[in-house]
């Protein structure tokens, strides 16, 4: 069972199809979820101050590096068609603001992989949205290493 089909059962939700969710929504989802895998990480390296988890996660969970890994998926052609599809829908939404340390062009691209991993959450998909998540924390970290 994943985590969240955990919480449709425990909470007794509805079933709901993904087309349903504003793509907006999807973005709030897949924000928190890669905030998540980012804490997750960082506790099992061995990061147990919390001033450190919180300084490391906030180095990962931003738009600049989401961006990047947004562009590492897609120069690298490791997104399937729907991923894609979901991804340009959330990098095109119409937002009413953006990042105030951001460009507008990685707050959107942000958006993207933010939907994207918010779909993937929402549609069960979790070891794929992980796999992701690994694939971009990783490509990051070795370009900040050079």
């Amino acid at each position: 069972m994943t985590f969240h089909e955990l919480i449709e059962s425990e909470f007794s939700l509805p079933k709901r199809d993904i087309l349903t969710y504003p793509v907006l929504s999807l973005a709030f989802v897949g924000d928190n979820v890669f905030d998540l895998v980012i804490r997750t990480l960082l506790l099992s390296e061995g990061r147990c101050k919390v001033n450190d988890i919180h300084r490391q996660k906030s180095a990962l969970v931003k738009a600049e590096t989401q961006a990047f890994i947004a562009d590492y998926f897609l120069n690298e052609n490791l997104l399937t068609e729907e991923e894609q599809d979901y991804y340009r829908r959330g990098k095109n939404a119409k937002t009413a603001n953006h990042a105030k340390n951001a460009t507008l062009t990685d707050y959107h691209k942000a958006t993207g992989f933010e939907t994207l991993i918010g779909y993937l959450y929402l549609t069960e998909q979790e070891e794929r949205a992980v796999e992701l998540c690994k694939l971009g924390v990783e490509k990051f970290r070795k370009y900040k290493e050079n």
